[in-house]
C-alpha cells in the first residue's frame, strides 16, 4: 500500500482541490491497482476542513500541536500501522500531477525529493517571480526539499526516526539524515507540485515566508 500524508491547519478553502488531484493520481496507470491511502493530520483545525475530508472518503487524524512536523509524522505514523510501504507527503495548498505517485515509485531510489511551480502569484509582483525562478532549479539533481513533493520508502523513514516535531524546516530534517546514512535519494525536476503563493501562510518560516523575504529582497 502506498500512503499519502497532508498536514492541514484551516484548510476548508483549498483542500478539495488538493484531494481530488491526489486521489485522480491514485489511480495512475503505473500503479498496477495498488491501493493508496490518504491520511490529512488535522491540525488545531476549527473550519471545515475535517467535513471536507469526510465527504471526500478520506481518513483524518487530528492534533492540537500547531507544527507541521508534528502533523507529518502523525499521518505517517498512521499509514504505517495500516502497511504502507511508501510515503508520499504535499501540503493541503498544493495540487499534485497525475503521474506523481507512479514517478515517485519508478525513481528505484529509497527516496525522493521533487521540485514545485507556483501559479497563483497573486499580488507579487514580477521581479519576486523572477527571483523565486532563478533559486529554483528544475533540474535533475536539484538542491531543493519541499514537503509538498517528497517521498520515502517505509523503511528509510523509520531508519532516520521519520519527520522531526519541528516547526519548520522538517522537510529537511528528514532529508539530511536519509543522505548521512547513505540511502539513495532521487532528485528530479520532474513531477512538479503546484503549490500556492498566498500570503496568509499556515507555517512560519516555510515557503509563504520564504516568498515574502524574496519580496523584501526584491
Amino acid at each position: 500500500m502506498i500512503g499519502v500524508l497532508v498536514p492541514a491547519h484551516d484548510e476548508q478553502a483549498l483542500i478539495a482541490g488538493c484531494l481530488r488531484s491526489i486521489l485522480v493520481a491514485a489511480r495512475a496507470p503505473g500503479l498496477r491497482g495498488e491501493p493508496v491511502q490518504v491520511v490529512v493530520a488535522l491540525d488545531a483545525c476549527s473550519d471545515g476542513t475535517a467535513d471536507i475530508c469526510a465527504a471526500m472518503g478520506v481518513r483524518t487524524v487530528s492534533l492540537d500541536a500547531r507544527c507541521v512536523g508534528r502533523a507529518r509524522a502523525a499521518a505517517a505514523a498512521l499509514l504505517l500501522e495500516q502497511g504502507a510501504r511508501w510515503l508520499a507527503s504535499t501540503d493541503a495548498d498544493s495540487q499534485v500531477p497525475p503521474d506523481w505517485l507512479a514517478a515517485q515509485l519508478a525513481c528505484g531510489a529509497d527516496a525522493f525529493f521533487g521540485t514545485v511551480r507556483v501559479t497563483d502569484w497573486l499580488d507579487f509582483a514580477p521581479r519576486v517571480r523572477d527571483a523565486f525562478h532563478a533559486g529554483e532549479h528544475h533540474v535533475d539533481g536539484h538542491p531543493h526539499v519541499h514537503g509538498a513533493n517528497l517521498g520515502v520508502a517505509a523503511h528509510a523513514y523509520r531508519a532516520v526516526g521519520g519527520f522531526p516535531p519541528l516547526p519548520a524546516h522538517e522537510d529537511r530534517a528528514l532529508r539530511d539524515p536519509l543522505d548521512r546514512a547513505g540511502f539513495a535519494v532521487a532528485r528530479h525536476a520532474e513531477p512538479a507540485v503546484t503549490t500556492s503563493a498566498r500570503r496568509d501562510a499556515r507555517a512560519r518560516h516555510g515557503f509563504g515566508d520564504y516568498l515574502m523575504s524574496l519580496e523584501a529582497a526584491a
